[in-house]
């Protein structure tokens, strides 16, 4: 009887044992019960990107904050005009013309030591407006310049395929310029200056871009109908490139370039893409070059021969972009560098 009490003890035993394991071995191996992210993925990845604070809207001209990506194919920062988030942002837009003389609309709080305060400008030294207070308020620069720390140019590509050939946009007139201001005759400035020179040899056909709503729906296609443009700058200063030399690159027309020294443009596109008007002693002689190219077919398509190798970027026409491009070049620098350096004295800098 005894034995057998015994015998039934280590049954129940061995029975308890075999649940326990087996309890003990689903406890492990039984998934567990979690809330799944929405988007996973998407959360990792925008919880990586730094924030860039467009702290103004420069001109009142806002767009929408995906056009970086929809545009350029930049998607490296989070862009945000939520002030909100000022003291989560790793850099911070600041438009110098929209800044008041008093300074009263910047930031109040003061700046994190891994914050970037970004100065914004697009104007040349000479029209700069002197806000006292702020020469040394920056840690980085982004500008035309290309001593900034951001500088904004339409650069070249190369091409993958070198081998597909560059057709030559159709031409109907031989020598154009798109102004915005009539009343040519009487403006003042080197660009006008050298206009009244030089129609006086040679003819040019002139559209007045604000009260042409046409012109603006073919920018480009009227551009591309003439065999050269008038790239004349408003002002001449170090680096002042502007859209008006990147507009008949990309159109298929040759640039007559009035800005610069030669040595800028050549910085950033092929000296045999563009024509200087430094090039020539007098606008006659411009005007005797031009001349021999209409003639010679074979010499005016040597302007060409630099998109066997490259293209060229178009750039957004709608008025809204106007900063676009300058806004979302600074997202992709913060999202690939992350130093600053010191400005002891703003206005010394951009008046070198």
């Amino acid at each position: 009887m005894a034995s057998f009490n015994i015998l039934a003890v280590v049954v129940m035993l061995a029975g308890l044992i075999v649940l326990f394991l087996m309890f003990y071995k689903s406890s492990f191996t039984s998934p567990k019960c979690h809330l799944r992210p929405s988007n996973p993925v998407k959360v990792a990845k925008d919880a990586a990107k730094p924030v860039l604070l467009l702290w103004f809207w420069p001109e009142g001209k806002t767009f929408d904050l995906q056009d970086c990506k929809k545009l350029w194919e930049i998607d490296g920062c989070h862009l945000t005009d939520d002030k909100s988030l000022y003291s989560k942002a790793q850099a911070v837009l600041l438009f110098h013309n929209a800044i008041r003389d008093d300074r009263s609309n910047l930031p109040t709080s003061p700046r994190a030591r891994f914050q970037r305060w970004i100065w914004f400008n697009m104007d040349s030294p000479n029209n700069i407006r002197k806000i006292e207070g702020i020469e040394a308020l920056f840690n980085l620069t982004l500008s035309y310049r290309r001593d900034a720390d951001i500088y904004v140019r339409w650069k070249l590509m190369i091409k993958k395929n070198i081998n597909e050939d560059f057709v030559l946009p159709k031409k109907e007139r031989l020598l154009c310029w798109i102004v915005d201001s009539y009343g040519l005759q009487n403006k003042t400035g080197d660009k006008y200056n050298y206009y009244r020179e030089l129609i006086k040899h040679i003819e040019v056909d002139v559209f007045y871009s604000r009260s042409n709503s046409s012109l603006k729906e073919n920018y480009f296609q009227t551009i591309s109908s003439c065999k050269f443009y008038l790239s004349f700058e408003d002002s001449i200063y170090r680096d002042g490139i502007t859209e008006k030399f990147n507009e008949p690159l990309v159109a298929g027309t040759v640039p007559i370039a009035l800005g610069p020294p030669r040595l800028d443009y050549e910085y950033f596109v092929p000296g045999s893409s563009f024509i200087h008007v430094n090039d020539f002693p007098d606008v006659a002689k411009l005007v005797e070059h031009l001349e021999t190219l209409d003639k010679d077919n074979a010499a005016y398509m040597q302007y060409f021969e630099w998109r066997r190798f490259y293209k060229v970027r178009q750039h957004p026409v709608e008025e809204k972009h106007m900063f676009a491009h300058a806004i979302c070049q600074a997202c992709h620098y913060i999202s690939i560098r992350k130093e600053y350096r010191a400005i002891p004295d703003l206005y010394k800098w951009i008046s070198q």
